[in-house]
């Protein structure tokens, strides 16, 4: 009986938060990310300031929710790709996965062109964007360090986490170009699942193969 009343409490949790930052969104592309406070955001939700903040540590957060726009992003599908599987390949694998079922984390959403408008005119949120690219790689630079039992000066880790983090990026701009453009998802998903295989083509072996995960061992 406990399990079930908590999972309705988070329920309701998840719905409230969803709803606060899909009211704030609205807001935000109607007028503008500077020109709405967080006041008016909980009067439009019809929630207290005090809640809001309870939800979102920062005004950013209603945009760029930190369990998606995570700096532990790329790092995570490393530790998580399957043996026989590079740290880039791992990335590719998954970028393909989130693009074939339209992942609203990539902006293929209808729609997601204004929010994209908004996002790029408001200068803290492209701000925000930038860190958590850098910090993305760096994080990612770490994992494959000690993974690989890299020495400190050994560049190899951060010059591999800055490539995998490079075409991360260039996935979500090319996105976002061609949603301000007006195409739809089903046309911007085709044209970078094009656009990643041109990645992987021109990356080169030695990357391609940099930290693969090995077979676990049978246990004895």
């Amino acid at each position: 009986m406990t399990s079930v009343t908590e999972g309705l409490r988070e329920r309701k949790k998840r719905q409230t938060r969803q709803h606060i930052s899909e009211v704030a969104t609205g807001l935000f592309v109607e007028r503008g990310f500077d020109d709405v406070t967080i006041a008016e955001v909980a009067a439009a939700a019809d929630v207290s300031i005090n809640t809001v903040y309870n939800y979102f540590d920062a005004k950013e957060d209603l945009v760029l929710h930190p369990e998606e726009a995570s700096p532990q992003r790329l790092a995570d599908i490393v530790r998580e790709r399957g043996p026989g599987e590079s740290a880039a390949q791992a990335v590719l694998a998954r970028l393909r996965e989130e693009v074939r079922r339209r992942d609203r984390r990539l902006g293929l959403t209808e729609g997601f062109g204004r929010v994209f408008q908004m996002m790029r005119a408001a200068p803290t949120l492209t701000a925000r964007l930038g860190d958590l690219g850098r910090q993305m790689t760096e994080v990612l630079a770490t994992v494959l360090a000690e993974e690989t039992g890299a020495s400190p000066d050994d560049p190899r880790p951060r010059v591999v986490a800055a490539q995998i983090g490079w075409f991360h990026a260039l996935v979500f701009a090319e996105i976002g170009e061609r949603v301000t453009a007006g195409q739809s998802p089903d046309l911007i998903a085709k044209a970078v699942l094009e656009l990643l295989d041109t990645v992987e083509e021109l990356l080169g072996e030695r990357l391609l193969a940099y930290a693969v995960r090995e077979d676990r061992p049978c246990s004895e």
